[in-house]
């Protein structure tokens, strides 16, 4: 895909953004993975990542996370320049990540699996966390002394949004929550998004499902083997005729 649009090229990012990533390249070895990324997000906003598997969107997320380093280039949040950081430092700071495949801790509780999402937050009370998340996800609040390895691929999806949202984030990342989940599982995940989006948590969103992206986010950007091709509105991108064709199934 050759990206024909008048914003092909990236724009210039203003300050004040809550999170920044300016010309990053990323490697696996000897393998280049991201090629000069820049991208922004700002306070409030939904901005999603499509492109095809093995694009690098789930090792944008990997790269703001702390998981991998960048070799050259900068991540900034509100500011700070976080890319030489621990992961571990980086979630005190107010990024949280649900991983792809979910990752949960399978041989322990649903209430505890929530307590381990707030391990920045030690000697901090809970309640009110705990509370927000068993609003979003009820079922999580009926599976609260279940152990989280025994439940549906939904439940342990909406258990891996609670964890991350254990940390109190100021960006949430989200790495592919639809995957293997029904129609209407995805639809509920979704709405739990845009719900969680709307109680002030800003959202960087990685989905394959690019249309349900695009139907929440306010921008977006298409990623295509490790380069950034194409940013706009998530309207625009969802009219774009390349977009539609490659990623949106259509002929």
């Amino acid at each position: 895909m050759t990206a024909t649009e008048p914003r092909v090229e990236q724009p210039a990012a203003p300050q004040g953004h809550l999170l920044e990533l300016e010309n990053v390249n990323a490697y696996y070895g000897n393998i280049r993975a991201l090629r000069g990324v820049s991208l922004y997000v700002d306070k409030g906003e939904v901005v999603t990542l499509i492109g095809s598997n093995g694009a690098g969107k789930s090792t944008t997320l990997r790269t703001i996370s702390g998981v991998l380093k960048p070799r050259t280039g900068q991540v900034r949040l509100d500011g700070l320049r976080i890319d030489a950081l621990p992961a571990h430092e980086i979630v005190k700071l107010g990024v949280a990540q649900a991983p792809e495949g979910r990752r949960i801790f399978s041989r322990m509780s649903v209430y505890e699996n929530l307590l381990m999402g707030a391990f920045s937050r030690r000697g901090e009370k809970l309640d009110d966390d705990i509370a927000r998340v068993f609003d979003l996800f009820p079922r999580l609040l009926e599976r609260r002394t279940q152990q989280a390895g025994t439940m549906s691929g939904g439940e342990q999806q909406m258990l891996a949004m609670g964890r991350a949202l254990m940390a109190r984030p100021s960006i949430l990342l989200l790495d592919e929550p639809s995957m293997g989940l029904s129609p209407i599982l995805t639809e509920q995940i979704f709405d739990i998004i845009t719900e969680i989006n709307g109680q002030g948590t800003t959202v960087l969103l990685v989905e394959q499902n690019a249309l349900m992206a695009l139907n929440v986010a306010h921008r977006g950007y298409v990623l295509q083997t490790g380069k950034i091709i194409l940013t706009d509105t998530a309207a625009n991108l969802a009219a774009n005729e390349q977009v539609r064709q490659a990623y949106l199934g259509e002929i």
